[in-house]
């Protein structure tokens, strides 16, 4: 089964994009039509999961920096505000634009801009914008208040980038004190140790080695002897793990580990609340209705195991049921977030309070990120510290003990 991205129009006259599960394009449309959509477009997905990511490799013109798309909207929306008409503000920017890549993909939107195609199929078309900008963009068009939609979204992005920092800033140093002291054992394993190998073999002659020479002397030098045969097999064991995380079964397993370590699951599930409601707020605030940013907005969830648990939430929608009683359902939004959402719905405040549970759950995060951190640090320390701290005794022990029982060593 292939993924197919679908612009579709509903019975009622909207325009949605659906992402189909089929075995063809042919079969996609047959689904959809089946359901009483009017197929307008239908593309393979090639992307996958990675589709979804906005600033993920791929398309037709290359990866878009978060900074830059950032950066992009911002200018965007203030040239809008400005009374310029969208063609000529996508022009100005385009040759303003300090990314190569975002300067080819302007000028691709901007021959299908000229061609009468709208903003939003025009982005659509790249393949590398997640679903909820050109959903928003589509909103704007439609309500004619599309400056508005676009500070909106400007916003949601500002939030979802500080949040991507501060998990970058917070990891950096702890995989910086993993890596050197990573180096670290390397060198001593197999640079210092077998070079002392003659010197240990000569004091082995008079008395025994201790034990923890003995072991890191077999392991140096089993390693050292057998390198060479050993490195092409490390490069294909990581290669056929990178290309397996690269798969959905494999992001899948891994994810669903992630949520049930002890802090980091908290902290995953904490942040993807964050994203979720702070999606579904921008849709609806675009006039999105609830299923259909529902349906953009769960989609876009980074971890698979909470998009597939995400997955009974729509149709309980469309039958009709409340929408927190639907969210139950995922078992996986914290219970507070429920009732806030559950407040909400029935105070008919629902985007309001989907944005209070946006920042109480980037609050709650960043101290969870933070006891992450303040876990790791010390624990890759000791981890580190101990292993280097026995290679060390190994080297030193017999030295030690062979100055020790020397012609001074028995003296008073």
């Amino acid at each position: 089964m292939s993924e197919f991205i679908c612009r579709l129009g509903t019975p009622s006259g909207d325009i949605v994009t659906r992402v189909v599960e089929a075995s063809g394009a042919s079969d996609a449309r047959f689904q959809l039509e089946r359901e009483g959509f009017k197929v307008f477009a239908v593309s393979s997905n090639e992307g996958g999961i990675s589709s979804f990511n906005p600033f993920a490799s791929g398309g037709k013109h290359g990866r878009v920096k978060q900074a830059d798309f950032l950066h992009f909207n911002q200018q965007l929306s203030a040239l809008l505000r400005a009374g310029i008409p969208m063609l000529q503000a996508i022009t100005l920017l385009k040759t303003r634009s300090p990314s190569e890549n975002l300067r080819l993909v302007l000028m691709d939107v901007e021959e299908k801009i000229k061609s009468g195609i709208p903003l939003s199929e025009a982005f659509e078309a790249q393949g590398i914008f997640p679903k909820i900008y050109t959903a928003s963009i589509l909103s704007g068009e439609k309500s004619g208040a599309l400056d508005d939609i676009l500070i909106r979204y400007v916003e949601y992005l500002k939030r979802s980038v500080g949040v991507s920092r501060k998990l970058r800033g917070a990891l950096a140093y702890p995989a910086f004190l993993l890596i050197a002291s990573s180096f670290m054992v390397a060198f001593l394993t197999l640079y210092i140790v077998p070079r002392m190998s003659d010197l240990f073999k000569s004091l082995s002659a008079n008395r025994g080695l201790p034990t923890i020479t003995v072991v890191v002397l077999a392991i140096s030098t089993g390693v050292a002897n057998n390198i060479w045969w050993m490195l092409p097999l490390i490069i294909i064991v990581g290669l056929a793990l990178f290309t397996w995380l690269r798969t959905d079964s494999g992001r899948l397993i891994v994810h669903r580990t992630l949520l049930k370590l002890p802090v980091a699951g908290m902290l995953i599930r904490q942040m993807a609340t964050a994203q979720l409601a702070r999606s579904l707020s921008t849709l609806l605030a675009g006039g999105i209705t609830v299923p259909d940013s529902w349906d953009i907005a769960s989609q876009a969830l980074n971890n698979l195991e909470l998009r597939r648990r995400s997955h009974a939430v729509l149709p309980m929608i469309r039958e009709g049921r409340g929408f927190t009683e639907a969210l139950e359902k995922a078992n996986w939004i914290p219970e507070l977030g429920l009732d806030m959402i559950g407040i909400g719905e029935k105070s008919g405040s629902l985007r309001e309070m989907l944005d209070e549970v946006a920042a109480f759950y980037d609050a709650e995060a960043e101290v969870k990120l933070e006891q992450l951190t303040t876990l790791l640090e010390p624990l890759i320390l000791i981890l580190m510290a101990g292993v280097v701290v026995a290679i060390l005794l190994a080297i030193y022990l017999p030295i030690i003990e062979t100055i020790s029982a020397g012609p001074m060593g028995g003296r008073k």
